[in-house]
C-alpha cells in the first residue's frame, strides 16, 4: 500500500501482519507507528485507518466472530458446558478493541511461509478440499500470536470494552436477526446527519425503544446510537479527506452540531481529533 487507508470498520476480527515498511495507524489507541514485526489486532466494528511511511506491505486474516467463540469453547472444553457458556465466557473478558502486538521481526518472519500458503489456498475462494490444511495453518499462526493479545477480567482502561455479539458491518453484510434491525441500520446509513433519537428510530420500525435496543445489540453488537456515531465518524473522515470544508461545517453535515462533542466522538472512534486528521492528510 502506497496511499493512506481511510478509517473503516469490519464485522470480523482482523489480524494484520506487517511484512515490510512502516505506517502510522489511527484507531481507538490513538496515533501509533507500526513496522515489521508488529501484528495489529482489531475487534469487530472497530474503525482503523493508516498513513503509510513510503509504503507498507501486510497480510490480513479475517476471523468470523462466531468462529472465534467456537474456538474458545474447544480451548476451554474442560470448563465450559456448551457454546452458550463459551459466548458468556468471551463476553466477560475485557479487551482493547485495537491492539498492536509487538511479536518481533524474527517471530513474524517465521509466520510468513504459513501466511503465504494460506493466501495461495484462499485465492479461488472456499474449498472443502483445502479446509483442513487452512485450519492447520491458522492454528499454527494463532498459537504464536494469541499469547500477545491482552485481555483482563476487570476494566482497567477507558477504551477497554467487553466482548460483544458482533454482527453486520460497515463493509460486509450478513442478515441480522430481525427485519426491524436491518431497517433501522438502513435508516441510519441513509441519513446519519439527521438528529436521530432512539424513540424516533423505534417509532419508525414500530417497536418500543427498549425492544429496538435489545434487537439492535443482538444483531450488531452495538446500541443504535453507538452505531450512528461510528457512521458519522467514518463520513466525517471522508469529508475532511476529500473536501476543503471548514471542520465545523463538515461536522454539521454528518449530524454533529457541537464541535466539542464531535471532536470527542471522532477521537474515540479514529484515535485523533478532526484537526489532527486533516493535518495528517496535508490539509489546513
Amino acid at each position: 500500500m502506497h496511499r493512506p487507508i481511510d478509517p473503516v470498520a469490519y464485522d470480523c476480527v482482523k489480524l494484520i501482519f506487517i511484512r515490510h515498511g512502516s505506517a502510522i495507524l489511527l484507531s481507538e489507541f490513538g496515533e501509533k507507528p507500526v513496522t515489521v514485526g508488529d501484528v495489529v489486532a482489531l475487534g469487530s466494528n472497530t474503525l482503523c485507518g493508516s498513513e503509510p511511511e513510503g509504503s507498507i506491505t501486510v497480510t490480513t486474516l479475517y476471523l468470523d466472530r462466531d468462529y472465534v467463540v467456537d474456538q474458545v469453547f474447544w480451548q476451554h472444553a474442560a470448563l465450559l458446558a456448551d457454546r452458550l457458556d463459551a459466548q458468556d465466557f468471551a463476553d466477560e473478558l475485557y479487551s482493547e478493541p485495537a491492539q498492536i502486538l509487538h511479536l518481533g521481526e524474527r517471530r513474524v518472519g517465521m509466520l510468513m511461509p504459513w501466511l503465504d500458503e494460506m493466501v495461495a489456498l484462499s485465492l479461488d475462494g472456499p474449498s472443502p478440499k483445502k479446509f483442513y490444511r487452512l485450519q492447520a495453518l491458522l492454528f499454527a499462526v494463532l498459537d504464536v500470536v494469541t499469547p500477545y493479545v491482552r485481555t483482563t477480567e476487570a476494566r482497567r482502561t477507558p477504551t477497554q470494552r467487553r466482548a460483544t455479539r458482533e454482527g453486520p458491518p460497515l463493509c460486509r453484510h450478513f442478515s441480522p436477526l430481525r427485519a426491524e434491525a436491518r431497517t433501522s441500520v438502513e435508516l441510519l446509513r441513509s441519513a446519519p446527519e439527521q438528529r436521530w433519537t432512539l424513540q424516533q428510530l423505534a417509532s419508525a420500525v414500530h417497536l418500543s425503544p427498549s425492544q429496538l435496543g435489545r434487537l439492535f445489540v443482538d444483531a450488531y453488537g452495538k446500541t443504535p446510537m453507538t452505531y450512528l456515531s461510528t457512521l458519522r465518524a467514518e463520513r466525517l473522515a471522508r469529508l475532511l479527506r476529500e473536501t476543503d470544508l471548514p471542520i465545523e461545517e463538515a461536522m454539521r453535515r454528518v449530524g454533529w452540531h457541537s464541535r466539542g462533542h464531535a471532536a470527542r466522538m471522532f477521537r474515540q472512534a479514529v484515535g485523533v481529533t478532526p484537526t489532527r486528521y486533516r493535518q495528517l492528510r496535508g490539509g489546513k
